[in-house]
């Protein structure tokens, strides 16, 4: 079906009238040849525009966008290099799966093929890292490849879709019918978890002695928190989570157990290596948490609640499998659950927990990492945080404390540097009620610090942390581990001066070289409204830990008391 009214406009008109059918309000992009026509038409148009510096960037805000507000988030570039420069955001998005829609530029129809002028088979390229992706052909089709676009990124699964979208087919009159709805032969997602499973589920966890829930961004996906502290609350079952995970479940929980995982919280790990039952919801079993595939969890049955049937059983057996959207599954889960006997198993867990506490080595005149991301969360306890990827990355998962969901965005399947400042952009845009932080390395910081010029001109008041260790410091702690302090090529001490180069987009500078000078630094930054660089000098050759090596089982783990 379609609505009644018709209108007769050009194909780039019309997309842009499709966009404000689905509810977009804003979109992140850069302009160029094969996109022109849809630049002109959107200079009439309402929606807001963010000119990024770089198409790595748009894609990444869209990306931040999505995760932060819970909606579809829209990318704009041109052809060729415009086009591959979005497909790291693309990727990064997929591995997450975050709903955004990219718009692509594309030559005209006529030269398709034909190796003209930043032409590139962007959809052939982007086809294993986009839920779909469409080449427009017929600029009639424009409504429905829209329509379509914005439920599949959006439902099931969330994930990546592309619209290519060559020149002439911009510039071409069509009759505008906008669908009402979707039906897609062969595309269904069940959100309804079978009955007869659930009711499995219930009586397996009425009998288990150690669960535990390992949640996974598939709840705050599916927005699918409050049901998730319910159910654990009336299981009386510690809750784990993986890093995307993390805020969907309040820190401070009593039942609440950190992270597990190659960085995890040793008590998490400890706990899921003991557990008799893993009730897993919208996770995916990943290396990173499961370590050693042989060695997890020997002695646990699983159930596995996930709205995508590929991912069950994948990596690890399941034994009670439901299909179906983490929120309606708890739901009717918590209907037929009740408390089981672990009585003894959570005093057990919270023996760990004081008995194995994330710590760090102080120091009276020198700033520790861990130190700054403790002061962060007492400053802005309902901030949205945002990181890069490294070393800063894990502190910010171990030691913020999270109240929310959607409040802590980062890459955690691709793992992408440079993700973290455009995110905390397209974040910031999406929730300006909200303060938004960016936590950084002095190396990631440097792949997208261009868009320094973006919040400027935009007057996007984010605020970026860049812990400054002189080393891309994650590759460096291995080196330091495993490869005898060979520090090939990851020392970049000195290298910019980051208050000069805050300054010289017009952004507020900050530094600070004690810790004295942490707090005051952090809270100048958030009460100055502007955009700000806190450029953080610390501890050059601290750790992540714990730690578990590449290969070990999840309960081999490596600690700070190990390397003091």
């Amino acid at each position: 079906m379609t609505t009644g009214s018709t209108d007769k406009v050009n194909g780039a008109k019309a997309l842009i009238k499709c966009l404000e059918k689905e509810g977009v309000d804003t979109l992140f992009g850069y302009p160029g040849g094969q996109i022109i026509p849809f630049y002109n038409e959107l200079y009439d148009s309402d929606l807001r525009h963010i000119l990024v510096r770089h198409e790595q960037a748009a894609a990444h805000a869209a990306d931040g966008y999505a995760r932060a507000t819970g909606k579809t988030g829209v990318c704009v570039s041109t052809s060729g290099p415009g086009a591959t420069n979005l497909v790291t955001g693309i990727a990064t998005a997929y591995m997450d799966s975050v709903p955004i829609v990219a718009l692509t530029g594309q030559v005209p129809r006529s030269l398709i093929g034909n190796d003209a002028f930043q032409e590139a088979d962007i959809t052939g390229i982007t086809m294993p890292i986009t839920k779909h992706n469409y080449l427009v052909q017929d600029p009639q089709e424009i409504p429905r490849i829209v329509k379509e676009a914005f439920h599949i990124a959006s439902t099931g699964r969330p994930g990546p879709v592309l619209i290519d979208l060559p020149k002439d087919v911009q510039n071409i009159e069509i009759d505008l019918h906008y669908p009402e709805r979707v039906e897609l032969r062969g595309y269904k997602p069940t959100y309804k978890g079978n009955t007869q499973q659930i009711k499995r589920a219930a009586e397996e966890i009425a009998n288990s002695c150690r669960p535990i829930i390992y949640a996974g961004g598939g709840v705050i996906s599916s927005n699918a928190s409050a049901e998730l502290v319910e159910f654990a609350e009336t299981i009386k079952a510690p809750v784990t989570t993986t890093l995307m995970g993390i805020s969907s479940i309040p820190t401070e929980h009593p039942l609440y157990v950190g992270m597990l995982g190659m960085h995890g919280c040793k008590y998490a790990n400890y706990a899921i290596q003991e557990s008799d039952l893993i009730i897993a919801v919208g996770a995916r079993f990943d290396d990173r948490v499961t370590g050693k595939l042989e060695s997890f969890a020997p002695n646990a049955r699983v159930i596995h609640i996930d709205v995508d049937p590929a991912e069950i059983s994948k990596n690890v057996k399941v034994h009670i499998p439901i299909v179906g959207d983490a929120k309606q599954v708890l739901k009717s889960l918590i209907r037929y659950v009740q408390c089981c006997r672990s009585a003894e198993w959570i005093e057990k867990v919270n023996l760990w927990k004081k008995e194995y506490p994330l710590n760090y080595r102080e120091c009276r005149d020198t700033i520790m990492p861990q130190f700054v991301i403790e002061q962060i969360s007492e400053v802005c306890r309902d901030a949205i945080i945002v990181t890069e990827v490294g070393q800063h990355q894990m502190w910010a998962a171990q030691f913020f404390k999270y109240s929310k969901p959607r409040t802590f965005l980062t890459s955690g399947g691709l793992g992408t540097m440079g993700y973290g400042f455009p995110a905390a952009m397209g974040a910031k845009v999406g929730r300006p009620d909200k303060t938004v932080i960016n936590i950084a390395g002095d190396g990631s910081f440097q792949m997208n610090s261009q868009e320094l010029a973006t919040v400027v001109q935009n007057d996007i008041p984010v605020v970026s942390v860049i812990l400054n260790n002189g080393y891309l410091g994650m590759v460096r702690q291995w080196q330091e581990l495993f490869y005898d302090r060979r520090y090939s090529y990851t020392f970049i001490k000195g290298s910019v001066d980051f208050v000069k180069l805050a300054e010289a987009y017009g952004a507020l500078g900050l530094r600070a070289e004690r810790p004295s000078e942490v707090r005051p630094a952090i809270e100048e930054a958030v009460n100055s409204g502007r955009p700000t660089v806190v450029e953080v000098i610390v501890e050059c050759e601290a750790n992540v830990y714990p730690m578990v090596p590449a290969g070990a089982a999840i309960n081999e783990i490596i600690d700070l008391e190990e390397h003091r």
